[in-house]
């Protein structure tokens, strides 16, 4: 009938929120800039994974 195309993954908001959590949470530990740079090492890593396993289940 027609192709069925599934709409992506948005892997993008993971990192917009895990690097707003890791500021809040470096600024209670006085590091607000080391707690940006995890949360958003962390939120790339896992919209990553999302890419990675959204791109498999063609």
């Amino acid at each position: 009938m027609g192709s069925s195309k599934r709409a992506p993954l948005a892997g993008g908001f993971l990192i917009a929120v895990a690097t707003t959590l890791g500021a809040f949470v470096g600024a209670t530990q006085r590091q607000p800039s080391a707690g940006l740079l995890i949360g958003l090492g962390i939120g790339v890593v896992l919209a990553l994974a999302v890419w990675l396993r959204d791109r498999g289940r063609d």
